[in-house]
């Protein structure tokens, strides 16, 4: 029997942590490798992207109206108000900041998902990178036990919010593709497979590999070879415990709450403290084209309570002002009922990450026959929510890379202003 008989392709799978990966083009494991880094960085700062698919209601949370269908409610900071539902979040207003004239002029949900994690529009022939695979390529540490990006499904409470979109590399590379969690309290299934003679296959293995190696010098199968090793350092790595919930006192996870989203929202700050640079929480079903005010306001606690409950974590932790948190989806809700697409004036969260905190940036009408239609003051574009995003983690957003066919591209769009009001 060969090496190759001996263990298959599929055996190895299973010990690269199989199923981990599913629905994402290019798995994390198996394509680890480009040998030259783009660029030569220091250790910038982490993100947490909380991504509400579907499109949030921006008068039902963060940007209340009169005769809104919630009371709004004061927060810590004098003048700024969110609705009733989320008292938890409302003291927590000194280290947040409210970013409400966001405006895309995209109403498609696919479109729109794409150009908020790219920063540009789709096209036909080029594929972008999304902000997660950036931050990899240009934050993460190379050869690292753990890995740089990684996605975690929260679950999905009602329709689908359109097409589902799943961040990919492009041309940074597949080595920054994420690895995605398809639940948060299972972790990575399979990271410890009950294998009986484990070492002695791989190294089995690792011999015919290296024979291959020698007689095919490509860079594909260098690239394999990196990422079995990557995938066998994480199997062996004590830092993948970070995947297990159960490793949490008790009283941690009842404050994160018993719901998929608070176990996501607790497994991404174990994420980060473990070494990985930015952690996408998908939650889908905020395509609400009715009664958007009665789901949100059954979303609302275990929102609120996360949400608030990883802020302080990381305040506690001294965390905070190294890790970004964004809450958004891919544009806002009609004014008032919250019911249909709106792409022209919505509201996005941050917190932490070392930015000027307890202030809103922007605003929409208080007035007029549709309070809140309107951007008042400070539009905010998309690529300037990138560029900004970009700066706050530590990238610059004006160098240009080099995608397929040589062909130069710059990270964010030229046009990008920065939101100055937010950079400390």
């Amino acid at each position: 029997m060969n090496t190759h008989e001996l263990f298959q392709r599929r055996d190895l799978l299973k010990l690269s942590a199989a199923g981990l990966l599913s629905g994402v083009s290019v798995p994390w494991f198996e394509s680890m490798a480009n040998a030259a880094e783009q660029v030569q960085r220091p250790r910038g700062k982490k993100c947490i992207l909380l991504w509400m698919d579907g499109g949030p209601s921006q008068g039902h949370t963060f940007d209340p109206k009169p005769n809104g269908e919630f009371k709004s409610i004061p927060t810590t900071v004098p003048g700024i108000h969110v609705t009733e539902k989320f008292p938890k979040l409302a003291q927590c207003m000194e280290d947040m900041a409210f970013l409400r004239s966001m405006t895309t002029e995209i109403n498609d949900h696919y479109d729109a998902k794409y150009y908020l994690h790219t920063g540009f529009r789709r096209v036909t022939n080029l594929e972008h990178p999304s902000i997660g695979s950036i931050a990899s390529a240009f934050v993460g540490l190379p050869n690292d036990d753990m890995p740089a990006f990684v996605t975690i499904d929260a679950g999905n409470d009602k329709g689908n919010g359109g097409r589902f979109y799943r961040s990919v590399p492009a041309y940074l590379g597949p080595q920054h593709a994420p690895l995605a969690v398809q639940h948060p309290a299972r972790g990575l299934e399979n990271l410890k497979p009950d294998t009986r003679g484990l070492d002695r296959r791989l190294r089995l293995l690792g011999k015919g590999e290296e024979r291959f190696a020698r007689e095919y010098n490509l860079p594909v199968v260098n690239a394999k070879q990196a990422a079995f090793q990557r995938a066998v350092n994480l199997m062996h790595s004590p830092r993948a415990r970070a995947f297990n919930l159960d490793d949490e006192p008790a009283a941690i996870r009842e404050q994160y709450g018993e719901d998929r989203f608070g176990k996501s929202c607790l497994l991404a700050r174990r994420l980060i403290e473990s070494g990985v640079s930015f952690v996408e929480i998908f939650h889908r079903g905020w395509d609400d084209h009715e009664g958007a005010g009665m789901r949100i306001a059954a979303r609302a606690p275990w929102m609120d309570g996360a949400m608030s409950t990883l802020i302080l974590d990381l305040k506690q932790r001294g965390m905070l002002d190294d890790v970004l948190i964004v809450w958004m989806g891919e544009f806002g809700r009609t004014p008032g009922d919250g019911n249909g697409h709106f792409c022209r004036a919505w509201t996005s969260m941050m917190a932490g990450g070392g930015i000027n905190t307890g202030q809103t940036v922007g605003a929409t009408n208080e007035t007029g026959k549709n309070p809140g239609d309107t951007i008042t003051e400070r539009p905010i574009t998309t690529p300037d929510f990138m560029a900004t995003l970009c700066t706050i983690l530590g990238i610059d957003p004006h160098q240009e890379l080099m995608a397929s066919g040589d062909r130069p591209m710059p990270l964010v769009d030229k046009k990008a202003k920065l939101v100055k009001e937010l950079i400390a």
